[in-house]
């Protein structure tokens, strides 16, 4: 009896923690964002790697989805071409890094997570944008190849970086406070600073304002803070 208290008590904690996540990233990609052309760039995809990263792939999956969905029927004016390009680049990134880091689950394990999540969202999303982007823009897929060089390749990859910087900088901070209120089991590694710690700290707000730095100057980007 006691055990099963035990799991229905770690299955609601997990529930509650993946809403938490789904809402965290709903908020973070309604409140900032930085457009681009007809794109937009924000760190709705690191709060749902960090998803992932604590609860595990599917629990990223469905905040993919999720996410996608409340900005389609609330704020979006994409439609369902807008959701699908979202879903399936979100769910790109934040279920590749949290399929990696849950069986190597250390410090390796997810810098090699987050490098193979940007290589597979810019990739993937370098498909998707030749198959999608013409029928959302009514042109011809030459068009679109037109823009890859330009816009599309840089833009994606440089989205996957700042929000793989997002996820470098966060997740021992935010893993640990799950932790400490017992959302995580102990088993988690706790946040101790160290040189180590410095180190990714420095590397990611590097990559973060690199980033920003290349979407204001290079792509014409430009900053929106709220609907």
């Amino acid at each position: 009896m006691q055990s099963q208290e035990n799991n229905f008590q770690t299955r609601l904690r997990r529930m509650i923690g993946v809403a938490i996540f789904t809402a965290l990233a709903y908020v973070v990609m309604l409140l900032i964002h930085f457009p681009v052309s007809f794109l937009t760039l924000d760190a709705k995809d690191a709060i749902i790697t960090l998803c992932g990263l604590c609860f595990g792939p599917l629990a990223a999956l469905f905040s993919a989805v999720a996410v996608p969905l409340l900005e389609m029927v609330t704020v979006s004016s994409t439609g369902v071409y807008g959701f699908l390009m979202n879903a399936i680049g979100t769910a790109s990134f934040a279920v590749t890094v949290s399929v990696i880091y849950r069986f190597r689950r250390n410090f390796c394990g997810a810098i090699i997570g987050l490098f193979s999540g940007v290589c597979v969202m810019t990739a993937v999303m370098m498909l998707f944008n030749l198959i999608v982007t013409p029928k959302y823009m009514h042109v011809d897929v030459a068009v679109v190849k037109n823009m890859i060089p330009k816009l599309l390749l840089p833009f994606n990859l440089v989205k996957a970086v700042f929000n793989a910087a997002v996820v470098l900088l966060l997740y021992k901070p935010v893993s640990t406070a799950l932790q400490r209120t017992g959302f995580l089991p102990p088993s988690y590694a706790k946040l101790r600073w160290n040189i180590r710690t410095i180190l990714v700290t420095v590397v990611a707000v590097a990559l973060m304002v690199g980033s920003i730095v290349v979407i204001f100057r290079v792509l014409g980007g430009s900053f929106r803070f709220g609907i």
